[in-house]
């Protein structure tokens, strides 16, 4: 999957928003066009990292509401307490903050689709909410008791195993389905490696002719051997890096080894037994050198750690795409811890939206 398209007007089709022709790619645009004719629900199912907005857009953009609003929402990286007046918005002097009447999602929608992304995160409370508006197609303001009427396409997704979370008693089991009315499995690089040239080739497409790297046979089979946990998002951003390190070469399989692993030179924290088991690259954040007081200097350790702190949130974020879930999963921290230590240290939410 790739960039999917900022309007209709280009009038891209299907198969340009789709790169690829293995039976992944083609099965999935089949789907699409089948469930663009409804208006039902639908559900994306697949792993972070996939194109599951593209695919949303694609549904949205073959559909009969092409042409009108489209709204993607990251539920993951809007705190708890906003995402409420987000949906549906909120008056004037309803909460503190709130120093004008603000038009929510749903109402800014109306007549088109909204996506919500990342919906396994959504508190439990929120989920009562939403079903009510899916069940009666109204909306209230925070602040104020008038419904109004919104005809909005809901498409949802989540990377996240919804069964356990229902049998946990974390996600409503009603809410389910009602969202997945249609449940779409977008799936994974590693079950489409065959589209990994085509996918190339497109995002490269804009790059300048001394940008754009070519690959030699053992560094495409390379790539395509590679397990990809990052998926479609994973291979742009190594085009990119592969652009700027090394615009306009032929790549071997030893310089894509490199840049399929770029934190492999960088040092890490040792302890005084001896150095720390290096964890898997794809799945840590990497860790900045430590540092040793100056002769006769002492070290503001508090200051230290919080500096290591606060840089390894910004690359968990930017590994991450913004999505403060998986920024979380990175750090092996809490959701709300990771919200918490933002705020504490000026992290402003629209840099992690």
């Amino acid at each position: 999957m790739t960039e999917g398209r900022q309007a209709r007007g280009d009038q891209a089709a299907l198969e340009t928003l789709i790169i690829g022709h293995s039976a992944a790619a083609q099965h999935l645009r089949d789907m699409i066009r089948r469930v663009a004719r409804s208006n039902a629900s639908v559900m994306l199912c697949g792993p972070s990292g996939s194109g599951k907005e593209l695919v949303a857009r694609a549904i949205h953009d073959e559909g009969v509401r092409a042409g009108k609003t489209f709204s993607a929402i990251n539920c993951g990286a809007i705190p708890g307490e906003l995402i409420e007046s987000e949906l549906f918005g909120h008056e004037k002097g309803s909460f503190t903050g709130a120093t004008a009447r603000r038009i929510g999602h749903f109402e800014a929608s109306d007549g088109g689709t909204i996506f919500l992304d990342e919906i396994g995160d959504m508190r439990f409370d929120m989920q009562v909410k939403l079903l009510r508006v899916l069940e009666d197609r109204t909306i209230v303001r925070v602040g104020s008791s008038e419904m109004r009427k919104v005809d909005v396409r809901v498409i949802s997704a989540t990377h996240q195993d919804l069964g356990a979370a229902i049998a946990d008693g974390k996600f409503r089991e009603d809410l389910f389905f009602r969202l997945g009315v249609v449940v779409l499995q977008v799936p994974s690089l590693a079950n489409r490696v065959e589209d990994i040239p085509a996918l190339i080739r497109h995002f490269q497409r804009n790059m300048p002719a001394d940008a754009k790297c070519r690959f030699d046979e053992a560094a495409l089979a390379l790539l395509m051997r590679h397990n990809w946990p990052g998926n479609v998002r994973e291979l742009r951003n190594f085009v990119e890096r592969a652009s700027v390190l090394h615009g306009g070469e032929t790549l071997g399989s030893g310089d894509v080894a490199m840049l399929l692993n770029p934190t492999a030179a960088m040092p890490r924290l040792a302890v005084a037994t001896g150095p720390v088991a290096v964890p898997d690259a794809s799945e840590t954040v990497p860790v900045a050198p430590r540092k040793s007081p100056a002769p006769g200097r002492p070290i503001d350790l508090k200051r230290e750690i919080e500096t290591i702190e606060l840089e390894q949130i910004h690359v968990a974020l930017d590994l991450a795409d913004g999505i403060i879930s998986e920024a979380a999963r990175l750090l092996s921290l809490k959701r709300t811890t990771l919200i918490e230590k933002m705020r504490k240290y000026g992290v402003q939410q629209q840099q992690a939206a």
